[in-house]
């Protein structure tokens, strides 16, 4: 419609890179809004606004109006994405945070599966781009169905607005105050006097092991997302005419049904081995299959040039794809685990923010892909050999990181600060552990107990509960 071939293709490139800059501008500002005002405004804010710009969309008259748009279409995309994770995280019981989680990310599945389908039927893109924003005037009923996330309320000492909401759950389930919730009100009402006690991203500058949790899993999101185009790029050839099935729908439905098998395979593997556990043998995977791919594909390369070897390229082409398809399934699970991890660790007062970075760097890594076809695809053995690198140092760097399977969110950055490492094996019968277990953590559910975290740690006690030595 615009011309876009030739010396103007580049322009189709830049369509692309401003979604995800916009993305990831999207992350790291509505993540600190959500730790500022709450879950709730920011969500509302997002589906408004990206019903506007979405549509506007459609109206473009020139690449660069779309360009422009596109940006402000991720960016409240951005923030619909960040304030229901955080929702889902902090309304769910440990025990059932990672089965919503995947719940949600199986119906993303579906809608995937079911884009190639509205594009045929639609054909025109702008009928297509409508089609797809219109569906989100259904998630302005989400004001009327969930409510403000009641931990953050109390993590942030708004008491009075906890007062209000815990009374409207005793309504609406039919309650008993007197039995059902006996003490609670009045243990609020003696905290109404307090200030609201509202905390930013930053501060966790200044802690000693926070920071370094969340940094890590910032990087293994990155490389995830990175490495993915790397393995997808290898599957469908070097050169963009080139993909395995001449088919751009089976094409992109093999990669859905990759990143579908990953995310059912999470489902086993983090029920077994947690969520540190999970994501160690997915970087593990994603690491050997990079590596397989690098070296010993060149070196069947080379001894394929051999006259009496008597292997042809196909053999190098199908190794070649069977590495990508396992590299595409690991580290697409890693990708997804890091930012489930990070949403497990950071404590509720800084949620937001913390999910905002690890967001911020899967768009980061997701933003390679525009960038080498600007390119035209230079650069790409270095681009994979600098990520295949990240594997290795991620791999020793998710050894540090604590196992959050059935504990507790952590309420504020002390807990956070304390949240403990245990170790990937369990010891053995009548040795000295020397790190916890879960029978010896505490219990933050209660109100007293929130309070008392909020008002400061004693200084003989760390934030599971346990003497310090």
């Amino acid at each position: 419609q615009w011309d876009l071939v030739c010396d103007s293709a580049w322009k189709v490139q830049i369509a692309k890179f401003s979604l995800l800059v916009g993305l990831i501008f999207g992350h790291l500002i509505t993540g600190c809004i959500a730790d500022w005002v709450g879950r709730r405004p920011v969500l509302l804010f997002s589906v408004v606004f990206i019903l506007i710009f979405g549509l506007t969309v459609a109206l473009s008259v020139n690449v660069t109006m779309f360009s422009t748009l596109r940006f402000f279409e991720g960016f409240c995309l951005a923030g619909i994405v960040l304030s229901l994770y955080a929702l889902r995280i902090e309304l769910c019981p440990p025990g059932h945070r990672f089965v919503v989680t995947m719940v949600a990310s199986f119906i993303e599945m579906a809608g995937q599966f079911l884009m190639p389908g509205l594009a045929a039927l639609c054909r025109d893109w702008q009928v297509l781009q409508a089609v797809i924003i219109c569906p989100f005037l259904l998630m302005l009923l989400y004001w009327v169905i969930f409510p403000e996330s009641l931990r953050w309320l109390m993590a942030t000492q708004q008491f009075e607005a906890s007062k209000e909401l815990i009374l409207q759950f005793t309504r609406k389930n039919r309650m008993n105050m007197e039995s059902d919730i006996k003490g609670v009100v009045p243990e609020l009402e003696k905290e109404l006097t307090r200030r609201p006690k509202k905390v930013c991203i930053v501060k966790v500058v200044g802690t000693r092991n926070l920071w370094k949790n969340i940094v890590v899993l910032c990087v293994n999101s990155l490389t995830g997302y990175g490495i993915h185009h790397c393995f997808a790029r290898s599957m469908m050839g070097h050169e963009a005419k080139m993909t395995i099935t001449h088919s751009f729908y089976a094409d992109y439905y093999i990669m859905a049904g990759i990143a579908l098998a990953s995310c059912l395979a999470m489902c086993l593997v983090v029920g077994f081995l947690g969520r540190r556990g999970g994501l160690l043998l997915f970087m593990i995977l994603t690491a050997l299959a990079s590596l397989l791919q690098l070296g010993l594909l060149n070196l069947i390369g080379k001894y394929s040039q051999l006259p009496d070897s008597g292997m042809s390229d196909s053999v190098k082409d199908k190794f070649s794809t069977a590495f990508s398809i396992v590299g595409m399934f690991s580290s697409h699970a890693v990708g997804s685990l890091s930012v489930f991890f990070c949403a497990e660790i950071t404590p509720t007062v800084i949620r937001g923010g913390g999910l905002g970075l690890v967001l911020a760097s899967a768009g980061f890594g997701r933003l390679t892909a525009p960038i080498m076809e600007l390119h035209n695809q230079k650069g790409y053995f270095l681009h994979h050999v600098i990520f295949a690198c990240c594997t290795l140092i991620c791999i020793i760097c998710i050894l540090l990181l604590p196992e959050s399977k059935n504990q507790n969110l952590p309420e504020n950055i002390p807990d956070g600060e304390h949240y403990t490492r245990q170790p990937l094996l369990p010891h053995k019968k009548g040795e000295q552990p020397l790190l916890l277990t879960n029978s010896e953590l505490k219990d933050y559910s209660g109100l007293h107990d929130s309070a008392a975290v909020s008002d400061g740690i004693s200084e003989n006690t760390t934030a599971n509960g346990m003497k310090s030595m």
